[in-house]
């Protein structure tokens, strides 16, 4: 199964796989549409989900850092596209005004009458870009004061960074009202795409009207974080297959190896911490503009975690591991509650546990009985992912291999 999408070894075989699974995906909205848009709702959370445990895979499964605090950088994103694309800026710019008249003046007067009445509205489009470079800022920062730091350590320090965030989040609403604490922020503007809302627009009950074809915003919402996951995937593969990731690879596996053999090890790590922070802003963005609503109770430790889970379930450094980890863990849970009370119903004729407590348990259950089966995940990353034989960049030419295999003249006469 490790090799199962091997475009090396077996191309055909390969693509047609793949074909398959794009083939299912496109058509899923379509079908699970019948059942109702619940469905489809779980599979866009799913796809945000893999979104995280993608950018978490190439700090954790890449270049083997520890890091509890990873939902900061998705709080960051949510909340950079709270205050800029929803009326919140206009409350910011009132409480300086009242609370720091010469600052609130000063800004009214930059940002002028109209913003200080209604807030900014940036199209995400533009808030993206800028949300993936403040999450990848902070991790940077995050990951300087880590350097030195290994294993429980830097998982502690790195699970306070995001409480730390969350925290701010929670009461940034004094003295100057910035987050609005822990009512959160609300009216955040949909996404738009050639100005067409894929909320829908007013009136049209969340459906997207093309000419004579109606699709409902959740399908919309679908495709989009399907190519962007898409976008996140084709970037983790390209860089696992570099220098760079096999700079990841050499850190995780021996630090003190890697850094005899020449490998800069303090600014590869920044580079991991950077650019596993950058995909959780993107993240953060999206699900703001999906939501609508941003609040610090989305971005608890919790939260981390069950990301972390999403990584280490479906096989660490492996990136369809991490995909199937993640829609498992985000789409499994949400499944069990519509089948554990129907269930109870047919065995028992009464419901005698709590489906929420229920779900939970089992969830947990199938977890702990996966890590005792499959302890390097459900789908771990073969040997030659994780220990390259040869240069990637520079494959040995066949006449290479023979002088490899073969002693030379001089070796035998020695």
């Amino acid at each position: 199964m490790a090799n199962y999408f091997d475009v090396k070894r077996d191309p055909r075989k390969a693509y047609t796989r793949l074909a398959m699974i794009a083939v299912a995906v496109i058509v899923f909205p379509f079908i699970a549409a019948h059942f109702g848009n619940s469905w489809v709702r779980i599979m866009d959370l799913a796809l945000l989900y893999i979104m995280l445990a993608l950018g978490l895979n190439i700090v954790v499964g890449f270049a083997g850092l520890l890091d509890l605090g990873y939902i900061a950088f998705y709080a960051l994103g949510a909340y950079m596209t709270g205050l800029l694309a929803s009326p919140q800026f206009a409350v910011v710019l009132e409480s300086f005004v009242n609370n720091y008249p010469a600052v609130g003046n000063s800004l009214v007067w930059l940002f002028g009458p109209e913003i200080t009445q209604n807030g900014i509205h940036l199209s995400v489009w533009f808030i993206v870009p800028m949300g993936a470079a403040v999450a990848g800022l902070f991790g940077a920062l995050l990951g300087a004061p880590t350097l030195k730091l290994r294993g429980d350590y830097l998982a502690i320090v790195t699970l306070g960074f995001g409480e730390i965030i969350r925290i701010f989040m929670n009461n940034l609403n004094a003295p100057v009202n910035i987050t609005n604490g822990p009512q959160g922020i609300n009216m955040i503007d949909p996404i738009r795409i050639f100005g067409v809302s894929l909320a829908g627009e007013e009136g049209s009950k969340s459906t997207l009207y093309f000419g004579s074809f109606a699709m409902p915003s959740v399908n919309a919402y679908y495709f989009l974080f399907l190519v962007l996951c898409i976008a996140i995937v084709f970037v983790t593969v390209r860089l696992q297959h570099s220098r760079l990731g096999r700079a990841f690879v050499a850190i995780r596996e021996d630090e003190i190896a890697a850094k005899a053999m020449g490998i800069n090890t303090r600014n590869i790590k920044l580079l991991a911490f950077a650019m596993g922070a950058s995909f959780a802003g993107v993240a953060g963005a999206m699900f703001a503009s999906f939501q609508g609503f941003v609040s610090p109770e989305s971005f608890s430790l919790t939260e981390s975690i069950a990301v972390l889970s999403m990584v280490v379930l479906g096989g660490i450094g492996h990136v369809p591991g991490v995909i199937l980890g993640g829609v498992i863990l985000s789409a499994l849970p949400e499944l069990l509650r519509y089948v554990v009370e129907p269930v109870q119903q047919q065995l028992f004729g009464q419901v005698l546990i709590d489906a929420e407590v229920l779900r939970q348990l089992l969830l947990g259950l199938a977890m702990v009985l996966i890590m005792l089966n499959r302890p390097a995940g459900l789908w771990p990353a073969p040997e030659s992912e994780n220990r390259p034989i040869t240069d990637v960049d520079e494959p040995l030419r066949p006449d290479a291999e023979q002088l490899e295999k073969k002693p030379t003249n001089s070796a035998i006469a020695a």
